[in-house]
């Protein structure tokens, strides 16, 4: 799937989102990056920790606004989206949490303007079943989810787990 967003006027970007189950080469996916050798670069987020792709897209706003202040906190912009999907101050832990581990089998991988070329290598390169995005909040790890974003049975009375996702992603650096 490709989502298109404007960022404060300027050209768009898109955002090429690709969900993957029964995925057997995370701990190779997650060698390579960490080495820094990914190609083409993209982000791979754990995919129960996202109810919908709102939030995600929250995160991708961010990220591209940081990028175009030059003002990134992480080193790459894909590893941008994961820590600020995290709602965390902490990048280490941000990564570890909300970004893929060896052990990973339900993987989301998001790539910014990705070309048709870098779509096909993104396919060849994770193993496992691609699946539509309309599955994320069938497959929402709903309890781990409150617990990383200490979100209160009581606002789930008033709110979706997506917006109160979102709304830490947009207030972190507020709080």
């Amino acid at each position: 799937m490709k989502v298109m967003m404007n960022v404060n006027g300027t050209s768009s970007s898109s955002l090429y989102l690709a969900l993957y189950t029964d995925v057997t080469n995370s701990k190779e996916l997650l060698e390579t990056m960490q080495a820094g050798t990914l190609d083409p670069e993209l982000a791979f987020l754990n995919a129960s920790l996202i109810p919908d792709i709102f939030p995600l897209l929250a995160a991708a706003h961010k990220t591209l606004v940081l990028k175009s202040r030059d003002s990134l906190t992480t080193r790459t912009l894909h590893s941008e989206l994961v820590y600020n999907y995290s709602g965390s101050k902490h990048i280490t832990e941000s990564l570890k949490r909300c970004g893929i581990s060896e052990t990973t089998t339900y993987v989301l991988a998001a790539r910014f303007d990705a070309t048709p070329n870098e779509i096909k290598a993104i396919e060849k390169l994770v193993i496992g079943k691609e699946i539509d995005l309309e599955e994320l909040e069938g497959r929402a790890n709903q309890a781990q989810i409150q617990k990383h974003y200490k979100i209160s049975a009581s606002e789930l009375g008033i709110s979706s787990l997506a917006d109160a996702i979102t709304c830490r992603i947009a207030a972190r650096d507020a709080l």
